[in-house]
């Protein structure tokens, strides 16, 4: 492609190399085409129908407010994903997403900046933090919290334990003020009606304010002491398990305990490795895109298999028990994060059952000899590479 005139850009078509297919004469979006050539040109191993396993952020509305934005993924854009929903929102330094609880449990990894959180549980111990790259908090169900953007502002993933939850219709301060009559706000705080003169009449939802000062000055102290486990987790701290290609981090209720319901791993795929073949028994998993470009192919069983492309920004969804990998099909590393419904995280390597089940067995299920049945490893292996056995573009 060097060689090639100045604004000449590949046109790819719908042929796959055993001569299936044709050429696509008619009305396309050919940058779309580009971004999903599995799509385009199915391997051949992909059988069946199953459901769109892909969505991205850049084809959601956006929310823009003054203080930040927000946009959303619910079942609603991915109807498949109905155990959980994402929200990816930026805040302006001093951008505050305002006082606010939900009925579903928060949990959140911070992408760019710096945030201030704070919550207070029910029994009155409170709890102020600052955020930062590869940070996690994570809310309980019902637990108010407020997030601001510090001096660099900030943008974070939310992720929260139900698909059809939406972020616009959480029960916010300035929601239940404007809706609660002035002589009741007045006979609850003891104070005169003139004090909500100036209260919002409707959600504030996001709004701007100065950047708070340092952390220090902003304490408050409560009678009944501070939280009794963090709300906040630093996973990039965290020792990752290194394996040949890449490495994982895995953070669920065994090491950030108050978690409970979202178990989770940040993955990282050199170029030319690859997710193992595998899948998790536990629950769906819920999965975002940080850097780079890879693909998955699911299996679904009985013969039904689709292979989905993804790139930095991208929601990607596998059933429950499905199997799966995800490639890397890029020149630079890809960083995605694996999130479940569940209070610990868990997945099944085909390697690695394999390697724990009698080689006679296996080798006459799937008629293969030594040379497959000498290689199997009996320690998982998340990420594998294998020089001369991996993938890179051509």
């Amino acid at each position: 492609m060097d060689n090639k005139p100045e604004g000449y850009y590949y046109v790819p078509q719908p042929i796959r190399n055993d001569g299936a297919g044709g050429v696509d004469k008619g009305p396309r979006d050919i940058m779309r085409d580009l971004e999903n050539p599995d799509m385009l040109v199915p391997p051949i191993t992909d059988a069946g129908l199953l459901p769109n396993l892909k969505f991205s952020f850049s084809d959601t509305h956006m929310t823009l407010n003054n203080g930040g934005w927000s946009r959303e993924i619910t079942v609603r854009d991915l109807p498949i994903a109905t155990t959980l929903a994402g929200v990816n929102m930026s805040l302006t330094p001093g951008g505050v997403r305002e006082l606010h609880w939900h009925q579903q449990a928060e949990w959140s990894y911070m992408l760019i900046g710096h945030a201030r959180i704070t919550a207070v549980d029910q029994n009155g111990r409170n709890f102020i933090a600052d955020v930062g790259p590869g940070d996690l908090w994570y809310f309980p169900p019902g637990i108010p919290h407020s997030i601001q953007g510090l001096e660099d502002g900030c943008e974070f993933l939310l992720v929260f334990d139900d698909g059809h939850f939406s972020d616009l219709n959480t029960l916010s301060i300035s929601d239940w003020f404007a809706h609660t009559p002035k002589d009741v706000l007045s006979s609850n705080f003891g104070v005169p009606m003139s004090a909500f003169n100036h209260i919002p009449k409707e959600q504030v939802y996001i709004y701007q304010d100065k950047v708070p000062g340092p952390i220090e000055t902003q304490q408050v102290q409560s009678p009944y002491g501070k939280i009794p486990q963090t709300f906040k987790h630093s996973l990039l701290a965290q020792t990752p398990i290194k394996t040949p290609g890449g490495s994982v981090r895995i953070v669920d209720s065994t090491n950030f305990p108050i978690s409970k319901a979202i178990a989770a791993a940040l993955v990282e795929i050199e170029p030319g490795a690859m997710r193992e073949l595998h899948w998790h028994p536990n629950n769906d998993e819920w999965q975002y895109y940080l850097q780079g470009t890879g693909r998955m192919t699911v299996f679904a069983g009985n013969g039904t298999a689709r292979t989905f492309d993804y790139r930095a920004g991208d929601v990607g969804y596998v059933p429950f028990a499905n199997g799966h990998y995800i490639q890397n099909t890029g020149n630079e590393t890809l960083w995605f994060l694996e999130i479940f419904k569940s209070d610990r995280f868990q997945d099944v390597s085909l390697n690695q059952w394999m390697a724990l089940t009698p080689s006679e067995l296996v080798k006459s299920n799937l008629h293969v000899g030594p040379e497959l049945l000498n290689a199997l490893r009996k320690e998982k292996w998340p990420v594998v590479k294998y020089p001369g056995f991996s993938y890179y573009p051509r």
